[in-house]
């Protein structure tokens, strides 16, 4: 396990939420929403880390317009731990970033990098897993994911193939695989040799880093070309390295070449709450959930936010519904993956004012 000293986390908050809308928007995405309780999902993600990373360790990568709402969140944090990426080029540029940050301020640092959306039903066991985590990272000098125990045949999760086992929880990584179809999932599931892929990993910095120069070298010498400035002009330069980076994901660009991975199982009701139908599962919502005032007749399985109004159903099933000041959603339960068409056409329209 690394001392406390050398413990840091990197949280990811640059995503847009689309599947969120109308309530997640350019100005306030889906990760600064109070979606899941009275704290934004973001401020429950640096919460869970109490006790095994201190604030000062803590990192947040996020989008140049949200710098002001995240610091303003996380007071705790210091503002240089706010780490500005000028355009969204998703995953790996974003770690590639702050491992490179680390890299200058603690070079012996092992870290976990984590989304700032997702939800935990068991903060203490997630902590119990993220430990042994750290503790695998560091003696086995290899990248560490965090791989969830399946609930169901899901096919909107990647899924990770278990190797030989290692520990009571640990095993090598034979193999990631992409989203499955149905049947396949079902056989996953099955199987019981397969976790789903959580996007939580522990690495050590000169391994991740190692790992980047391997996999992805143009995008690691464009990086390092605009750190090598400092202040105002490494913020220049960074902005104008973005703007020549392909968009790669952490998983794409160097989980799936890496020949060497350990993956803990983690079972601690994790969510990556990609929907608002995941939401009402999370929720325990299945027959039928709302967070507003609803009247339904013969309705069941509905979906409803709409925190100003009432909403009445009749005669109607596996709907969502979700009211903003601006905007009405209304969906089936089973498109609720398809709720980001609707921000794609809203662009496609020019209709900035509800993007």
């Amino acid at each position: 396990m690394p001392r406390r000293a050398d413990r840091y986390a990197v949280v990811m908050a640059g995503g847009t939420g689309t599947r969120f809308w109308p309530h997640s928007r350019r100005r306030l995405p889906k990760q600064l929403l109070r979606i899941t309780g009275p704290r934004t999902l973001l401020q429950e993600t640096v919460d869970r880390l109490r006790g095994i990373v201190p604030p000062g360790q803590i990192l947040v990568v996020t989008h140049r317009d949200h710098v002001a709402e995240v610091r303003r969140q996380l007071p705790q944090l210091p503002a240089a731990n706010v780490l500005v990426e000028p355009i969204g080029r998703n995953t790996a540029p974003c770690l590639a970033f702050a491992a490179l940050t680390l890299a200058e301020r603690a070079p012996n640092a092992t870290f976990v990098s984590l989304p700032a959306d997702h939800a935990i039903a068991d903060p203490r066991r997630f902590r119990a897993t993220l430990t042994e985590a750290f503790g695998w990272a560091a003696r086995e000098r290899a990248p560490v994911t965090i791989g969830i125990v399946p609930t169901g045949p899901e096919t909107g999760y990647g899924y990770i193939r278990l190797g030989e086992p290692l520990g009571r929880h640990a095993r090598r990584v034979r193999a990631f695989v992409e989203k499955p179809p149905l049947a396949q999932a079902r056989r996953f599931v099955a199987a019981r040799e397969y976790l789903w892929n959580s996007g939580m990993f522990v690495w050590r910095v000169d391994v991740v880093l190692a790992l980047l120069e391997k996999h992805l070298p143009a995008l690691m010498a464009t990086l390092r070309q605009a750190m090598r400035h400092t202040g105002r002009r490494r913020a220049a330069a960074i902005a104008r390295a973005y703007r020549r980076l392909m968009p790669v994901s952490i998983d794409y660009g160097i989980m799936e070449k890496a020949a060497r991975v350990v993956v803990v199982r983690g079972d601690f009701g994790w969510s990556d709450v990609g929907s608002w139908a995941a939401l009402a599962d999370l929720e325990r919502g299945l027959g039928g959930g709302s967070r507003a005032p609803v009247v339904a007749v013969d309705a069941a399985r509905y979906v409803v936010f709409s925190p100003e109004r009432l909403v009445a159903l009749v005669g109607v099933d596996d709907v969502i519904v979700v009211d903003a000041p601006d905007a009405l959603l209304i969906c089936r339960r089973d498109r609720a993956q398809d709720v980001r068409r609707v921000v794609e056409e809203l662009q496609r329209r020019h209709l900035d004012g509800y993007l």
